[in-house]
């Protein structure tokens, strides 16, 4: 008669384990499910809110204070993003394209920007389908600037991409903290705002630089109307790494190069990768016969760029450089894969 007293817990256990592993995942999967909404309303936010403050940006051991307004007006953007100390540089967006002075070299360059998201460097553009390759979590809320912020946490599941976290304000969604991690959750970059308001009005004087032009070199490049080699245009990646895909794929003026290069954007739907293949440097040639002064050799080998990397090489003659702030294996991944579609199963 007592057996069955005593065989009741062991009957229990393996069932009050299951029911609490099932209400664990199901906090976990709400957890995701809020996290994405709020990344969502970060989006919304980012792109419609009129939005004026001072940030202080740390990377690889440096602080620089900068200033970014953002204006929404009759659905025109108008970004202005202003270092306030150090190199003093300034980049205007006005809706898609973007002027950047640049004092310290003298030079002004105007780009046409596909990205519309914002000017603000770890801000990425958080899309809905990032489950696969990225775990998403929300943690307790914390306080920023004297608010209650929310407090997101997006880890990257393999050593291709970077993660983010991120510091909401609960009343508008806007970011007041974010930072950029490696896959073992080490900060790389982050942006502290000291002030942010969001402003009704923008009168046009907040969005006109301060930087002195004359005397300055203008540059214009991007998309070009002339036609790249077609044996250029025929490169791609082989091989990607996962969840990887091409975007984009087009002829870009570079500089002053007198020949377009094949423009290559890869993503994962968060983190991005543009690749650049050019033509080698033509030889230039002396008047009367001279002889022929060789063209500079080409880049090779891995760089690091602000909070990401650039990788160079040469394929077939071809300069191929990949670049984007991912770890340094996914460029060189891609920049070792790019091929002539000739030579690849894969165009």
């Amino acid at each position: 008669m007592s057996k069955p007293l005593r065989r009741g817990p062991q009957w229990l256990i393996p069932c009050a384990a299951a029911g609490a592993l099932a209400f664990a995942l199901t906090q976990q999967s709400r957890g995701a499910d809020d996290a994405r909404a709020w990344l969502e309303k970060m989006n919304q936010a980012l792109a419609v809110r009129n939005y004026d403050g001072t940030f202080f940006h740390l990377s690889d051991g440096r602080v620089e204070t900068m200033r970014i307004v953002h204006r929404v007006k009759a659905g025109r953007v108008t970004e202005r993003l202003q270092s306030l100390d150090g190199s003093g540089r300034e980049f205007v967006r006005n809706n898609d394209e973007l002027t950047c002075y640049l004092p310290d070299k003298h030079t002004i360059l105007v780009e046409p920007r596909q990205d519309h998201g914002p000017l603000l460097g770890p801000l990425a553009h958080f899309g809905a389908d990032l489950g696969e390759f990225y775990s998403l979590e929300l943690l307790p809320t914390a306080r920023v600037l004297g608010r209650s912020a929310k407090v997101i946490v997006v880890n990257p599941k393999d050593q291709f991409r970077f993660g983010y976290r991120l510091w909401l304000d609960e009343n508008t969604a806007m970011p007041l903290k974010s930072q950029l991690c490696d896959s073992r959750g080490q900060v790389i970059e982050q942006i502290v705002f000291a002030r942010l308001t969001m402003p009704d009005n923008i009168p046009d004087g907040e969005l006109t630089p301060a930087v002195p032009t004359e005397g300055m070199r203008w540059v214009r490049q991007g998309i070009s109307n002339d036609t790249a080699p077609p044996a250029l245009l025929a490169y791609r990646a082989s091989e990607l790494p996962p969840g990887f895909h091409l975007t984009v794929a087009r002829a870009q003026t570079l500089g002053a190069a007198s020949i377009p290069a094949a423009h290559l954007v890869y993503s994962d739907g968060l983190a991005t990768v543009s690749v650049f293949v050019e033509a080698p440097s033509d030889r230039k040639s002396g008047a009367s016969g001279q002889a022929q002064v060789e063209p500079e050799a080409p880049l090779q080998g891995l760089a690091r760029v602000g909070s990401g990397f650039a990788f160079s090489t040469v394929v077939q003659g071809y300069q191929v450089t990949a670049v984007g702030e991912v770890p340094a294996r996914t460029v060189e991944f891609i920049a070792h894969s790019v091929k002539s579609a000739g030579d690849t199963p894969h165009p």
